[in-house]
């Protein structure tokens, strides 16, 4: 396990001095966190390619970082000057760790259910199923929403999200279609268009996702720990079984499934969070709640590279994470290397 930046040279790979040189880096600001359990790259709807996320985290000093694209299984390798690395490999030649996981969009009847799944056999049948599930229906219902925008005056298509950006249908990701709305000036960022979106019942086109439980299991039968993102971007009051739960309810009916984690130190004041508490007060009382009730306190920024769409306030990595003591104390995170 490594906490601390050690580099080295292996093989084409150069040392990240020659790196800093050689690509444009951030380098711009010190992380609140040198561990990050929640980012995102280009293979769903972040900006970095994964090489480059990977040279980004360096270049500000984080030690161990995530890719956990969403419904996607994570890059096993990394193409770097037209060769093909392991992704653990590269990441360690520029002094950091990586954890290759995925962000998975859960239950269809609500939203902001994302359970993120480590240390999977991607390939075990109990999981291997699930990207052609998942492209399958967003391409449906993603068309949908598009439609009944344009039906409504905003003046987007289809084409500007896949061949205007040269973006396969199978690759668009809800948030580009709120990036795209943003863009064109319907609202004034990514976030309010979501907001928008989500709480107009004319753009309500429900994608068929699956059901938490069972990605919890899914993960679980691949070896894996699964962990909830974000808990409070779900709504207050959901839908569980037909029935109007609370928050709180729902969560711990995921619990009571054998959910490992929750996600507690996160960015919400840099995305669609409807609430009123801060991220430091969603903090402490996510731990207060449920921290004797899981395995894993993890923390994420969810970083998109959103600052590349022009996005004021963009989350960065490193905004929000876990603690270096507790990463090393939790033997169910540190032992996740064993699995890269």
């Amino acid at each position: 396990m490594l906490l601390s930046p050690v580099i080295y040279s292996t093989g084409n790979i150069l040392k990240l001095s020659t790196y800093k040189q050689k690509y444009k880096m951030i380098e711009t600001y010190k992380p609140n966190y040198v561990i990050d359990l929640h980012s995102h790259t280009n293979r769903s709807d972040g900006n970095d390619d994964p090489a480059e996320f990977l040279r980004n985290a360096a270049s500000v000093g984080m030690s161990v970082v995530a890719i956990t694209d969403h419904d996607v299984f994570p890059p096993m390798s990394v193409s770097v000057d037209g060769c093909e690395i392991r992704t653990s490999e590269y990441a360690r030649s520029l002094g950091i760790s990586v954890l290759l996981g995925i962000e998975v969009s859960c239950d269809t009847n609500v939203d902001d259910v994302h359970i993120v799944g480590f240390g999977c056999d991607w390939e075990l049948p109990s999981i291997s199923w699930l990207p052609a599930d998942v492209e399958e229906s967003k391409v449906a219902s993603y068309r949908q929403v598009v439609e009944r925008l344009r039906a409504n005056g905003i003046n987007i298509s289809w084409s500007e999200l896949t061949e205007d950006v040269s973006r396969s249908e199978t690759s668009v990701q809800k948030k580009h279609i709120f990036e795209l709305i943003a863009a064109k000036g319907y609202a004034e960022s990514w976030q309010a268009a979501k907001i928008m979106v989500r709480d107009n019942p004319d753009y309500d086109v429900k994608r068929r996702k699956p059901g938490a439980t069972g990605i919890v299991h899914a993960i679980h039968e691949a070896s894996g720990v699964a962990i909830l993102a974000h808990p409070y971007l779900i709504d207050e009051r959901v839908l569980l079984d037909g029935k109007s739960v609370s928050r709180d309810e729902y969560i711990r009916h995921l619990i009571d499934a054998g959910l490992d984690g929750i996600e507690s130190v996160y960015t919400y004041n840099k995305t669609s969070y409807k609430g009123q508490q801060t991220p430091d007060e969603i903090a402490k009382e996510v731990v207060e709640r449920y921290g004797k009730l899981v395995k894993i306190i993890s923390g994420g920024s969810d970083y998109h590279a959103d600052h590349k769409k022009g996005t004021a306030n963009p989350r960065r990595i490193g905004d929000a994470g876990v603690e270096v003591d507790y990463f090393r104390n939790n033997k169910i995170l540190s032992g996740l290397f064993e699995t890269i």
